[in-house]
């Protein structure tokens, strides 16, 4: 009997778990900036992301589209600094590696594993490219070659 509730129990989670179907899609990922037009340069520049209007024109924003419908949002603020650990970290994904690491030696923009080695590329386990950069205000940004 202990079996079977166990059973039925697992059998309901599973169900509430998986009924929702939310569908999410990631809209956008928001950074705090000590210098908006820096960094926005170096995401124009740097990573070649086309910047979008902010809707209400607000100084101290700008914003860039990933792709057709995620966008990274910086935002110039003072805040409490803190540690950027790689860890923690924005992920762009492209299948030309190579040509972005070739621009980012062009730009003197410094690249490193996820160990930390500088000009090194990790190659993860399930056969994906993977460099890590950091922003002006050092966040990190893993750019690798998974696809989706």
């Amino acid at each position: 009997m202990k079996k079977l509730y166990v059973l039925c129990l697992l059998c309901l989670v599973s169900t509430v778990a998986t009924a929702q179907g939310f569908d999410f899609k990631i809209d956008h990922f928001a950074i705090v900036v000590d210098d908006v037009d820096k960094s926005a340069k170096f995401y124009d520049n740097i990573l070649g992301l086309e910047e979008t209007p902010h809707p209400d024109k607000k100084p101290g924003f700008r914003w860039f589209m990933i792709d057709d419908s995620s966008q990274i949002h910086l935002i110039q603020k003072e805040f409490t600094p803190f540690e950027k650990n790689k860890s923690m970290h924005l992920c762009l994904s492209t299948q030309d590696l190579d040509a972005v690491i070739t621009h980012l030696k062009s730009n003197n923009v410094p690249y490193w594993d996820w160990p930390g080695k500088e000009s090194a590329v990790t190659l993860r386990t399930d056969g994906v490219r993977q460099i890590y950069i950091q922003d002006p205000d050092a966040y990190w940004i893993e750019i690798n070659t998974a696809t989706h």
